[in-house]
């Protein structure tokens, strides 16, 4: 055999031999086969995937009367590796279905990196894995299918899935039934050793062998149970435990106080299920900072050991991030539409995976003024305030503000990361653009060398603007200048929802996410608003002098 595989090694190594690609493809066949049978599984699976990258890439290339033959090869080279890889396994998995009914083919270039984080955690690379996506993107499918390849791999370690209610993990169970017990699907020739030995719909429990033996076990290969189901001696979890959707909605995630019991129930009821080596898999809509999800971040928080994966509806240009294949997916313009239906916490934390906390909200965003147009005269002043940065995590926020008597209507702003030679220039061309007649540049860190620079380049331009640079108080710290503000800003009028730039919307989300229990992220954009509602409101300050009439001739 050993001879056999050095000899068959050497001929495909050979760059002089001129091997026609089916022979070529038919020998890598072979070799694979060879190495599998003598156990070198590593040198199998790599030649496993020489054959699926030679043969798919060239399958156009093949006799038409050859083509079934070569089909049938990468069909095996998948299934041989499937036990392996999870990505291997679901193309594997799904060989009989046509296309446009498979689900993995359809979102596998979307879905590709996530499916290889799962392999790393089956192989225990990673010990936590969260995965966050929109409704309906596949993300509970998905999991419902790495519960499959988990029992099929060590069908004789218990595992525990659990979500919100009954009829969730209903759903585990006839989803993990449905794959590895129907006809459409391969579970069978991937795993020929692991039989369904017993199960129990009512209970909802599978019991996988693959030791030839039916004897019944304590605990089976899965038990899926609701979060508020006992689970006192129904099992252990020695592979993983699963958690789909523990939290019911928005409205138990708006509770503290149940957030509170629902973690509370997660460690005594799910996580003390635990034993050693047992790795945790929780996918979930976002809704709030103390979900779950949002407590084991803050739990580990820079353990390598953990992964965090959070798919957004929309990616950074405002497109869609699920334009699946086959049209199964979600277009640019529903997420668009979805967006313009509900508040933008809702929509951060339903479609963006970016829940924040709603206590302590200042500038709610159904509780701010809109408007579609600016008035029809001239503003009485156009007026801004820069919050300067220079890099790093912080986002340079400039707002522009129309003024009408009292009323003022932020009509644009530049707000983005990087250093001042990326952001100057769009100040700069701003400032030109709406004219601004006065501009305050906050001086702390290097602000009053950032202002004189736009001062210069605006007078080069042609345009005057008075430009000051202003130093923040050192007695009265961000949070309180914020607060202090915040009527003020609740007064202005804000660009409609559907007329806001990528860039204005980006302010706006983290204007309207901020919140006075001191839990944001970032606070650039409501500072702005801060620093502008000082410079708008404040009265001019006149010093008044008594002098003697004389002085002065008269």
């Amino acid at each position: 055999m050993v001879n056999q595989i050095k000899k068959l090694t050497e001929q495909l190594q050979d760059k002089t031999l001129k091997i026609p690609l089916l022979l070529r493809i038919q020998k890598l066949h072979v070799l694979r086969q060879l190495l599998l049978t003598n156990g070198d599984i590593a040198e199998s699976d790599t030649v496993a995937n020489t054959v699926i990258q030679l043969a798919t890439r060239h399958l156009t290339d093949i006799p038409a009367e050859n083509r079934l033959e070569v089909l049938d090869i990468i069909k095996r080279a998948y299934m041989s590796v499937a036990p392996r890889s999870f990505h291997h396994y679901l193309i594997a998995l799904e060989w009989n279905r046509e296309p446009k009914n498979r689900f993995y083919q359809p979102r596998m270039r979307i879905l590709k990196e996530t499916v290889n984080d799962l392999t790393k955690l089956a192989n225990k690379e990673y010990e936590m894995v969260s995965i966050s996506m929109p409704p309906g993107t596949g993300k509970s499918t998905l999991g419902i299918f790495y519960l499959s390849w988990l029992i099929g791999r060590d069908p004789m370690k218990c595992n525990l899935a659990s979500g919100y209610s009954d009829k969730l993990t209903k759903s585990f169970f006839l989803g993990v039934l449905g794959i590895a017990t129907d006809d459409e699907y391969t579970f069978k020739e991937i795993f020929p050793d692991v039989k369904l030995t017993q199960q129990n719909s009512k209970d909802e429990w599978l019991d996988f062998r693959d030791d030839g033996s039916d004897a019944p076990r304590r605990f089976p290969s899965i038990t899926c149970r609701s979060i508020s189901g006992s689970l006192t001696g129904a099992t252990r979890c020695e592979g993983i435990l699963y958690c789909d959707d523990l939290v019911s909605g928005i409205e138990e995630a708006l509770s503290l106080d149940r957030m509170d019991k629902l973690w509370e129930k997660y460690g005594l009821d799910l996580k003390s299920r635990k034993k050693d080596g047992c790795v945790e898999l929780h996918i979930a809509t976002r809704w709030t900072i103390h979900d779950p999800i949002g407590r084991l971040r803050r739990l580990w928080d820079g353990n390598p050991k953990a992964k965090f994966i959070e798919l957004p509806a929309l990616n950074e240009n405002d497109e869609s991030n699920f334009e699946y294949d086959f049209g199964v997916g979600f277009s640019t313009k529903y997420y668009h539409e979805a967006r313009a239906a509900m508040d933008e916490i809702s929509f951060a934390c339903l479609y963006q995976q970016e829940p924040v906390e709603r206590d302590g909200l200042l500038f709610a965003s159904n509780e701010l003024k809109y408007y579609h147009s600016l008035p029809d005269h001239q503003p009485d002043q156009i007026v801004a305030f820069c919050d300067v940065a220079f890099g790093g995590a912080d986002s340079l926020a400039f707002p522009i503000a129309y003024v009408y008597g009292e009323d003022v209507y932020l009509e644009d702003v530049v707000f983005m990361k990087g250093g001042y030679e990326v952001t100057q220039p769009h100040v700069v061309g701003k400032i030109l653009h709406h004219r601004v007649q006065s501009a305050t540049f906050e001086a702390n860190n290097g602000g009053d060398f950032y202002s004189r620079d736009i001062s210069s380049q605006v007078k080069a331009a042609g345009h005057a603007c008075n430009i000051l640079a202003e130093r923040a108080s050192s007695k009265q710290s961000k949070m309180g200048r914020i607060i202090q503000h915040a009527p003020a800003i609740r007064e202005f009028y804000f660009k409609a929802h559907d007329q806001q730039s990528s860039e204005y919307r980006a302010f706006m989300k983290e204007v309207t996410s901020f919140t006075q229990l001191g839990m944001n992220k970032n606070d650039d954009a409501p500072d702005s608003l801060a620093g502008l509602a000082n410079k708008i409101r404040r009265p001019l300050r006149v010093q008044i002098k008594t002098m003697d009439r004389y002085s002065i001739g008269l």
